[in-house]
């Protein structure tokens, strides 16, 4: 591609959606209306589709969510591809697969826009992947990641920068077999009924159970492990309203979006409430109040709350933050952080006057920026241990072992 004179070349990203995760099927919605409102005049999009048994599609015929109604058909008019870093340069070529025909180039990305949700898209996976590519990706790094999609260490390290949380355990699916009477002791010690329980990195209320005695507890553990390894129980809080917040920017400005509140038909926020009042809409669908309407002194520490969990994570891009208020006590708690939220939460940062368009252009500002400051960091020690005396013909150190 060549630029006409005084026209500037369109810098080419790659959207990343789909993938291995319960929640698929929204992650293609939330590509797709970031894909639809991108400035064109600014980027070049390629589409990167990841199924769910983890091939890597890439195609225009990905760029219409109606084509998504018959898989098959769809992906017979899409390449599969594979990646591959350009020598000297800071992208990385789209090749064609299968291997026969590895030398067929299909285009190239000067940085990538994960837009997955869920396990492997948002705890870190594709983060390090792309880390590994050495090209720039909006959002978070792989550990903000990682920390974020995890809701046993996320509200740990909640606790410790003074943000409460609601008392909880976390249990392991393969502690829990060998040992499941002590385990629900010492659940049963800990806290009260009712309880929920969630899978510890999953989200969009997927595999969400609410117990309210020791039969349904079991019977709530032993499904939710369906999907994950970790389990997180708490206190279920009865008179309950969940608010959520967004947070843009990196580690040196971050700013806190309006409060929302959604609306909800169930004990709890459900997948239902969330995706499935305009399934082509995704999370931009779902009731809401916006703003919620709490006082000033709530508003302002649900704020602050948000920007110092953003800060100790150390994440980057856009997140949400959710929160539940005990209306009996009038107490706020963090309850969980989503690292690429449904929507990339446009919808809460429009109120404030930020389009959809500029909230993209922000995101990919603040990626650009971070890598080329990671680019300023050493990753290298000039010298060749492999030349040095102490290391004899058979790879053991002279004088030691290995370890």
């Amino acid at each position: 591609m060549v630029a006409k004179r005084g026209e500037r070349m369109k810098l080419h990203v790659g959207v990343f959606f789909g993938g291995k995760a319960t929640e698929h099927e929204v992650s293609v919605i939330s590509a797709i209306q970031a894909i639809e409102n991108i400035d064109k005049n600014k980027y070049e999009i390629i589409p990167i589709y990841i199924t769910k048994d983890e091939t890597f599609y890439t195609g225009d015929a990905l760029l219409d969510i109606k084509n998504y109604k018959d898989l098959n058909s769809l992906l017979k008019n899409c390449y599969a591809c594979a990646f591959e870093k350009r020598k000297g340069e800071e992208k990385i070529d789209i090749l064609k697969i299968p291997s026969k025909l590895l030398n067929k180039k299909l285009g190239y990305i000067e940085l990538a826009f994960p837009i997955l949700h869920g396990n492997k898209g948002e705890n870190g996976g594709i983060q390090g992947f792309l880390e590994m590519l050495s090209i720039p990706y909006v959002g978070s790094n792989v550990s903000a990641s990682a920390v974020s999609m995890d809701k046993d260490i996320s509200k740990i390290i909640a606790l410790s920068a003074g943000v409460p949380v609601i008392d909880f355990v976390a249990i392991d699916k393969y502690a829990y077999y060998k040992k499941s009477e002590v385990i629900l002791t010492d659940i049963l010690q800990k806290l009260e009924f009712p309880m929920i329980i969630k899978p510890a990195g999953g989200g969009s209320s997927i595999g969400i159970e609410v117990a309210k005695n020791s039969e349904r507890l079991k019977a709530a553990i032993e499904q939710a492990f369906n999907y994950d390894v970790k389990l997180i129980i708490e206190n279920k809080v009865e008179k309950i309203r969940e608010v959520n917040c967004s947070v843009l920017g990196d580690i040196e400005d971050a700013q806190a979006s309006v409060i929302e509140e959604p609306s909800t038909t169930d004990e709890i926020l459900s997948f239902k409430d969330k995706y499935m009042q305009d399934s082509t809409k995704g999370m931009s669908s779902a009731k809401r109040q916006i703003p919620a309407d709490i006082d000033e002194d709530m508003r302002q520490e649900i704020e602050d709350y948000s920007k110092t969990i953003f800060r100790k994570y150390g994440c980057s891009g856009v997140v949400r933050i959710d929160y539940i208020i005990d209306t009996q006590k009038n107490k706020v708690y963090f309850n969980e952080i989503n690292p690429i939220p449904g929507s990339l939460s446009f919808y809460l940062w429009e109120p404030s006057g930020v389009k959809y368009k500029d909230l993209l252009d922000e995101l990919i500002r603040i990626a650009i920026k971070r890598h080329q400051r990671n680019n300023e960091f050493n990753y290298s020690f000039d010298n060749n241990l492999f030349a040095s005396n102490g290391l004899n013909m058979k790879g053991k150190l002279k004088g030691g072992s290995n370890g």
